[in-house]
């Protein structure tokens, strides 16, 4: 990896038109090489990019950037430009077009400059990338590609505009695993510069640094992510000593302080009978009192001193060590049987049972019918379900109430405390509250409205809908929940669900969460031969 930083921020600000500060004064430099950019939802990391890459201009400070810059937006496959476009075609292959029809304007010459075979060889150059090269590609949505179809040509048209550093932003979230490793594969093997914002574990061990941004600024590391973790461990556990030693440290300088003014105090009650007895000339008493107040005054403003710097190395060593609590969240109302069927499935006679607070993990390419078989199991129509999964046959326990985290939400133009009332109204909005106060969503947040929360808080929310719901959810769904959340956010959905005692179902490529939800059973869902097989597998 060379010395010199593909990108330096030099006093960056950065403000959104309503006042909201994204950065205040950072300084950062991103070395040459593929640099994993982390940090929690909300911290800047797509908005750095896109100033990195030019698309929005800072308030203040500079970027300093080493070459062209090319940046593949998240969830390509949403972009309503088509396959060229992605690949950085469309201006010359429309020019290619309009002379092929007649025409003669100069600019069109300009456009092809001389590249007279550009559709031969971008389909050449999807097919050795084993993607769609049908002739009519070129001129098809990017709608139409899947997720890792959609990112994959991006990668392509990202290499052939020549640029020396390439953005990507959470270029594996919504894959499936196939996808996702083929991508990571690829991005391993990528020849320039990449600064890649990401929360994927497995993507972040093949990167060469990892800069972490935060409140503070922007913390660099050389190294893949799993040492970067392991140092920032470690420097948690330093933190946390040093507020155990900060600690001591003020309660020993305010009893110092309390036993000085004991002292002080058991002074002046002597120096006041002295003067009652008449032991001294009131012209030397009065000296001695003068003498006396200013050593007080001296010792009182040092003992004030030593507190008040105790107190800021405290606040200090805290911030440092800064570590939100674990959530706990009671359920009591989650709890199935060990013996109670909650879900019997039939696959062409294959029978699929849950029992019980199973939990199982629902694995499968994009496109296989995992979709299709959620909606069944949540009771709703699902057009061609039989084209899709012949033979599939679903049968759930009537008494079960079911549970579904969507990986979207719907929660536009509602507060959260709105939010989670609306799916249990008998309830009253303490209860509501308790629960968000659980889930860290306290003060005024409960009241403000879910556009305004970052990603982390706006999917407590959702989580906090689906368990507030009467009755409560004995088999919870879960489709993909840690798309688009910070590690952290992860880590907080583990601990809520800690407590969960009814039958979990979950959709996850993330290797973290299904050994944080402790998912050993797994129903892997594949297509063979034209037909959908479920193998029912035990880790």
């Amino acid at each position: 990896m060379s010395a010199s930083p593909a990108v330096v921020l030099d006093g960056l600000c950065f403000s959104w038109p309503d006042g909201a500060v994204v950065f205040d004064h950072l300084n950062a430099a991103f070395p040459a090489g593929h640099v994993g950019v982390i940090g929690a939802n909300g911290s800047g990391k797509s908005t750095l990019l896109r100033l990195i890459a030019g698309e929005l201009t800072p308030t203040a400070g500079t970027i300093a950037v080493v070459g062209r810059v090319c940046r593949l937006a998240q969830r390509a496959s949403d972009s309503s430009v088509t396959v060229a476009g992605l690949l950085g075609l469309a201006e010359p292959l429309g020019a290619l077009r309009r002379i092929e029809a007649g025409s003669s304007d100069p600019a069109d010459f300009d456009a092809v400059e001389g590249n007279w075979d550009v559709q031969e060889r971008a389909l050449a150059e999807l097919a050795a990338a084993g993607l769609p090269c049908e002739p009519d590609v070129l001129d098809r949505s990017a709608q139409a590609l899947s997720g890792g179809e959609a990112v994959a040509v991006g990668l392509i048209g990202a290499r052939r505009s020549g640029a020396e550093i390439t953005l990507l932003d959470e270029p594996t979230n919504n894959l499936d695993a196939r996808a996702r490793d083929a991508l990571i594969d690829q991005i391993g093997r990528w020849a320039g510069v990449l600064l890649i914002a990401s929360h994927d574990r497995a993507l972040l061990e093949r990167v060469d640094a990892i800069v972490d941004l935060d409140r503070h600024g922007a913390r660099f590391f050389g190294g893949p992510f799993s040492e970067y973790d392991a140092y920032r461990r470690a420097r948690q556990q330093a933190a946390q000593t040093a507020v155990q030693a900060a600690d001591q440290a003020l309660a020993v300088a305010k009893r110092a302080q309390q036993r000085s003014v004991a002292a002080q105090a058991q002074r002046d009650r002597v120096g006041r009978q002295a003067v009652a007895d008449k032991r001294y000339l009131p012209a030397v008493a009065h000296q001695l009192r003068g003498q006396a107040e200013q050593t007080a005054a001296r010792t009182s403003d040092m003992h004030a001193r030593r507190v008040a710097d105790a107190a800021e190395a405290r606040a200090q060593a805290r911030e440092a060590a800064r570590q939100d609590d674990p959530i706990r969240v009671p359920l009591p109302g989650t709890t199935v049987p060990a013996g109670k069927d909650v879900v019997a499935l039939s696959l062409r006679g294959q029978p699929l049972l849950v029992r019980g607070a199973e939990r199982i993990r629902l694995t499968g390419d994009n496109g296989v019918g995992k979709s299709t078989l959620l909606s069944l199991l949540l009771g709703r129509p699902v057009p061609h379900a039989e084209a899709v999964l012949p033979g599939l046959r679903v049968e759930m326990a009537p008494s079960v109430p079911v549970g579904y985290l969507a990986q979207r939400d719907d929660l536009a133009g509602t507060n959260a405390l709105d939010a989670v009332r609306a799916v249990a109204p008998g309830r009253g909005p303490q209860q509501a509250r308790a629960l968000l106060a659980s889930l860290r969503l306290t003060g005024d947040q409960p009241l403000r409205g879910v556009d305004t929360l970052s990603g982390g808080e706006r999917f407590r929310v959702r989580l906090a809908r689906v368990l507030f719901a009467d009755p409560a959810p004995q088999l919870l769904v879960l489709d993909e929940p840690t798309n688009n959340l910070d590690m952290a956010s992860v880590d907080q959905l583990v601990d809520a669900l800690a407590d969960f005692r009814g039958a979990l179902l979950v959709v996850t490529h993330d290797e973290r969460l299904a050994s944080g939800l402790d998912l050993r059973r797994v129903w892997a869902m594949s297509r063979e031969g034209g037909r959908v097989i479920i193998l029912d597998l035990t880790l």
